[in-house]
C-alpha cells in the first residue's frame, strides 16, 4: 500500500509582493529537503499558456512526503510555523491568501495486499 502524501500549497501574494514571497518560500527549500521524509519540495511560479489556462494562485509548492507522519512533522518545524506566522497570518506579511491541501495516490476503496 502506498503511504505517500502529496501536498499542494498555493499562495496569493499581496499586490507588488510576488517576488518577495517567492524568495521567502525558496529559502524554505534547503532545510526541508534535508528532512528524512521529504521526497520533493519545490516552489514554482505560474506560467501563462493557452494550453493551461485554469485558475490557480500564482505561487505553488509541489511536495511529496513518504507518509502523513513525515508531512505533519514538517508542518510542526519552527521554520515552517514561523513562515506562516510572519508571512501569512501577520498583517504585514507578503501573502494575501494561502491554501494547503494533501492528497493520496490510492483509489478510495483500494484493496491493498496484506504483506506480512
Amino acid at each position: 500500500m502506498s503511504s505517500k502524501v502529496y501536498c499542494i500549497a498555493q499562495f496569493q501574494p499581496k499586490p507588488g509582493r510576488e517576488a518577495e514571497l517567492f524568495k521567502v518560500l525558496q529559502s524554505l527549500e534547503p532545510n526541508t529537503l534535508r528532512e528524512d521524509g521529504c521526497l520533493q519540495y519545490t516552489v514554482t511560479r505560474k506560467l501563462e499558456s493557452p494550453f493551461a489556462d485554469g485558475e490557480s494562485m500564482p505561487i505553488v509548492f509541489n511536495e511529496i512526503w513518504v507518509n502523513m507522519q513525515a508531512f505533519e512533522a514538517h508542518c510542526q518545524r519552527r521554520e515552517i510555523q514561523a513562515f506562516f506566522e510572519q508571512h501569512c497570518k501577520s498583517e504585514s506579511g507578503a501573502a494575501a491568501k494561502w491554501n494547503v491541501c494533501v492528497y493520496t495516490d490510492e483509489p478510495q476503496d483500494y484493496d491493498a495486499p496484506k504483506l506480512s
